[in-house]
């Protein structure tokens, strides 16, 4: 009896040892989703501190680098922040900043659906939580499998490639050599339009005119990725677009489509949400419906500058009723759909690995 009980602790002892030894080989997966940042209090100095270090990124403002610093410190950082942190107070949570916020609970969301699968953390590009502290807590967790999730379905270098870059320069600054992927840019992805399409879903109707506004680039922007061969921007948008007003059924009249979020003296892209919003208030529209695709977490961009100014915009110029559509934060379909992104970043061969 007591033989075959030590044969049985044995036998047991030996599946623990090879099932330890298979996770050691397999690794530890994580992921770092990166949205674009925030000020941490809604005051002109934390919001002027924000605003040079996202601004001076070249990324961001494509111009030399004295044209650059004379731009932001000398005529930017004197005044912008005084004119951004009332909208900041405006849209401010108990908890925090909005767009931290809703990205913390998503981050936590995905988490209990992948268990302890996958390690999951956030880092802004900008700002707190930073990108290296993000990377710090996968390390310590054992992390030897990385996923770079930049939480922009569209790609551009201001989001997009500024973001993987970052995280790279900090890995070369830790000395921490993982194996790094990136998940695929998600503007038309099934994960992304599905939930993107039953949030507009409810909204709309017969009478209503929706309108998709997306964050503007300056067309230097645009000219400079054409040159390198890298996405395109409008084209990623466009794309988007084209998959929810399909799944939605409308016809062009429902819909337009536009660019927010101007910057200095520069050409932006064309229309701009500001001027299409006027155009439909004296069209007389009576129910304008407005979605932001190019951001998956409210923020200033879709709180007050969408659900505040625009509206007042609109019905200055005569239109009726304004429906700003949340962002999907937390909507559980996309959590579902992030879910499915992750498996897919670290399933899909043609992913790559940018650090080593």
């Amino acid at each position: 009896m007591c033989i075959k009980n030590l044969d049985k602790i044995e036998e047991k002892s030996r599946h623990s040892y090879t099932g330890l030894l298979s996770n050691l080989m397999m690794g530890t997966k994580g992921v770092i989703l990166i949205n674009v940042g925030t000020p941490d209090q809604p005051t002109v100095e934390s919001v002027r501190y924000y605003l040079r270090e996202f601004l001076l990124d070249p990324n961001v403002i494509d111009a030399p680098y004295v044209i650059r610093h004379l731009l932001v410190r000398g005529l930017i950082l004197r005044f912008r922040p005084r004119k951004i942190a009332p909208r900041y107070q405006e849209i401010w949570m108990e908890e925090g900043s909005p767009l931290r916020v809703y990205t913390g609970r998503m981050s936590k969301a995905i988490q209990s659906k992948l268990s302890d699968e996958i390690v999951v953390e956030y880092g802004m590009r900008y700002g707190n939580p930073t990108i290296r502290s993000a990377l710090e807590r996968l390390r310590n967790r054992g992390v030897d499998e990385l996923l770079v999730a930049p939480l922009f379905p569209q790609y551009a270098q201001a989001t997009t490639e500024t973001s993987r870059f970052a995280v790279d320069f900090q890995m070369k600054q830790m000395g921490w050599n993982p194996t790094v992927k990136q998940w695929d840019d998600f503007y038309d992805n099934p994960a992304f339009i599905e939930p993107l399409t039953n949030s507009i879903k409810g909204k709309i109707n017969e009478k209503t005119h929706l309108l998709f506004s997306f964050h503007g680039l300056p067309l230097s922007h645009i000219r400079r990725v054409k040159r390198l061969g890298k996405p395109n921007y409008v084209e990623h948008c466009e794309s988007t677009v084209s998959s929810v007003v399909k799944k939605l059924g409308l016809n062009e009249s429902q819909w337009s489509m536009s660019y927010q979020s101007r910057l200095g003296p520069v050409r932006w892209l064309t229309p701009s949400t500001d001027s299409v919003v006027k155009n439909l208030g004296k069209r007389g529209i009576e129910n304008l419906v407005i979605v932001s695709p190019a951001f998956v977490a409210d923020g200033l961009e879709t709180l007050e500058e969408l659900d505040i100014e625009a509206r007042e915009t609109f019905k200055d110029s005569g239109g009726g009723n304004v429906t700003v559509i949340n962002c999907l934060n937390d909507n559980e379909q996309w959590i579902e759909g992030v879910k499915s992104l992750i498996i897919q970043g670290f399933e899909n061969p043609r992913n790559s690995v940018f650090s080593k």
